[in-house]
């Protein structure tokens, strides 16, 4: 993987696909009760639309050196992943 710090994950320099194939990788590596933050060149929407099937918890920011800010979590109970 890239650069993964205190659980952030730069992608943006990256080109496509790899953001989105790193990003998968370290979600299906993502333990319960650890948050992911992802930082991506752009809105990551087939990340996003994977993350609602796999029923993550998830949050999307603008962030402040370009790109979006991706929080990944594993939500609790039955439905979590």
């Amino acid at each position: 993987m890239d650069e993964l710090t205190d659980n952030t994950l730069d992608l943006r320099q990256l080109p496509a696909p790899e953001p989105l194939t790193q990003s998968l990788a370290a979600i299906e590596a993502l333990a319960a009760g650890a948050v992911l933050r992802l930082l991506t060149p752009m809105r990551p929407l087939p990340l996003l639309q994977a993350l609602k099937e796999r029923r993550l918890g998830y949050s999307v920011s603008d962030h402040e050196g370009g790109g979006c800010a991706v929080t990944v979590w594993i939500e609790d109970g039955p439905s979590g992943a």
